[in-house]
């Protein structure tokens, strides 16, 4: 039996980002796991709320850091 290993990426974490060039912005979190297709999900916050929820890292990482 084989255990792949997988390392996390590092996610920017306190970094404030927004989803996609006119979302709204969210504060970037710690990695959590591994899910399917390779990625990962990271915590982040959304600054106008303060909900706190779970983001994909492929998502997180194509979205450009708010202004």
């Amino acid at each position: 039996m084989t255990v792949a290993l997988q390392i996390p990426p590092i996610a920017p974490t306190g970094m404030v980002k927004t989803f996609g060039p006119f979302g709204p912005m969210y504060q970037v979190g710690k990695t959590l796991r591994p899910v399917d297709d390779d990625d990962w999900m990271v915590a982040i916050r959304i600054v106008e709320t303060g909900e706190e929820t779970e983001y994909r890292y492929s998502h997180m990482a194509n979205d450009p850091e708010a202004r």
